[in-house]
């Protein structure tokens, strides 16, 4: 169960081939999708909930109940997008908010502010761009959940409005109102300065992968 996958072939596979060899019994390949995704998952998770600990229970649990229900996705969209869906509803359920998490009523939406990208190549702009990564993160926080993960969903892990929506179950219109929003709380200057650091929030070490991969295999 604790197999640890390490072929080349194995990790050129699309997540959905992984799926199948899952769903046809070969549980192992599991920890494969986990580690794909790990990153992405937690970064999400975390922009919801106020603790580490929490963060990484909503993993575990959200993985579990992939794998549990592995057999009901139909690829009427990504399995990424799937999984993230799952961990969103989990999150939410566990922050008590999913009653909360509504659609917005529309506005007209401005033009959407693409994060502006920062070269990195001089002392003095890695550290510029570690008080930037600091504040942006202080920034997000300050919003309430249903913002945050929209921040999370298209500025960093860059999803497309349409991918967003499927995984937060809502409308791609109420994605753009609720960017728009979310950009508005926190200044515009800050996104255009903060560039790459901006995916380096919410990092989740190879040691912490190590331990949800664990704990998931072993409940699984």
């Amino acid at each position: 169960m604790g197999v640890t996958v390490t072929g080349l072939e194995v990790q050129a596979w699309s997540d959905e081939a992984v799926v199948a060899r899952v769903v046809a019994g070969e549980v192992a390949l599991f920890e494969v999708l986990m580690r794909r995704h790990n990153q992405r998952i937690y970064r999400i998770v975390r922009s919801i909930l106020d603790d580490d600990g929490e963060a990484e229970d909503v993993m575990q649990d959200a993985y579990v109940r992939a794998y549990q229900h592995l057999k009901q996705f139909e690829n009427r969209s990504t399995f990424v997008t799937w999984l993230t869906r799952i961990a969103m509803h989990e999150a939410f359920a566990r922050a008590g908010r999913l009653k909360r998490y509504t659609s917005l009523d529309c506005e007209e939406v401005l033009a959407e502010t693409k994060l502006t990208q920062l070269s990195t190549d001089s002392p003095e702009r890695n550290v510029a761009n570690r008080e930037l990564q600091t504040a942006l993160k202080a920034a997000i926080l300050t919003l309430p959940p249903k913002y945050r993960s929209i921040i999370m969903l298209r500025d960093v892990e860059e999803m497309s409005t349409a991918e967003a929506a499927s995984a937060l179950e809502i409308s791609e219109e109420t994605v753009k109102v609720r960017l728009h929003r979310a950009r508005a709380q926190v200044r515009r200057a800050l996104y255009q300065q903060s560039g790459r650091c901006a995916r380096e929030l919410f990092t989740f070490p190879a040691t912490r992968c190590d331990r949800i991969v664990a704990a998931v295999l072993a409940r699984i």
